[in-house]
């Protein structure tokens, strides 16, 4: 499966919210469908992304790449360290957790 086309589509064609605070406050209310993690993002925020997970029962994936590559994958001129996927729009992103 070709993850950084699934993001891109879900970004383009679905509902996603990018940055970690926002992705920590979805999870904490158990909103989202799937939440996707920068390999280099800092220890602290991965952290509290998967216990909120855990709580919320929202699958985490950990992005091949750094928080540089996953804002460019999203057509941002900035870093992106974590995204939810609310919807998924036309893309097949929820698959990688399968």
């Amino acid at each position: 499966m070709d993850v950084d086309r699934g993001i891109r589509v879900a970004v383009d064609t679905g509902s996603v919210t990018l940055g970690s605070e926002k992705s920590i406050q979805g999870l904490k209310h158990g909103k989202g469908k799937l939440v996707i993690v920068a390999q280099n993002c800092p220890r602290d925020i991965r952290e509290d992304v998967l216990h909120y997970s855990k709580l919320s029962e929202i699958p985490v994936y950990t992005y091949e790449g750094t928080s540089v590559d996953l804002g460019s994958v999203c057509g941002k001129p900035f870093t992106v360290a974590t995204l939810t996927i609310k919807d998924p729009g036309d893309s097949n992103i929820l698959e990688v957790t399968g």
